[in-house]
């Protein structure tokens, strides 16, 4: 059975989406927090414990990104494989992550070590487009180790 025809308007939301979804890693990546706030909805839930960080809403956890994300020089997030759910104004998404990630050592050196999981959110489409309104993790595996000098803010 062929798939069904998508409209114009979903065909503009699943890009739309996308952009969203890079836009985060972009943001999380440079250490953008302005742009970051173009990814979110004020108050969106936010829950990262699965691989290690904490939940609640975007503001507390966005300062807590800041801290956590201080110590990496180097973080790259690859997002694939995007599951997209359309219903008018809402959508769900699941969206594999890989994440390699440069620790800096106090002595100077980089530890190198990789996260793969999963993205699954909730978005709205808002005034000002597409916003995720909440965002969990599932968690897939590490990569090497963490490195011991890392310090897990709370």
């Amino acid at each position: 059975m062929p798939a069904p025809e998508l409209s114009l308007r979903e065909i503009s939301d699943r890009i739309q989406i996308n952009d969203l979804l890079v836009r985060y890693t972009r943001a999380i990546d440079q250490k953008d927090w302005n742009l970051l706030d173009t990814c979110f909805v004020p108050d969106a839930d936010l829950d990262y414990t699965a691989t290690g960080g904490v939940a609640g809403k975007y503001p507390e956890v966005r300062a807590w990104l800041a801290k956590a994300l201080a110590p990496f020089p180097i973080t790259v997030h690859y997002i694939t494989n995007s599951e997209v759910s359309l219903a008018g104004d809402r959508a769900s998404a699941r969206t594999a992550v890989y994440n390699p990630m440069a620790f800096g050592n106090p002595d100077g050196t980089l530890h190198w070590f990789t996260v793969g999981a999963y993205y699954v959110d909730e978005l709205r489409r808002t005034p000002d487009g597409w916003r995720l309104a909440k965002r969990g993790e599932q968690a897939g595996f590490l990569q090497g180790t963490l490195p011991g000098a890392l310090p897990i803010p709370q």
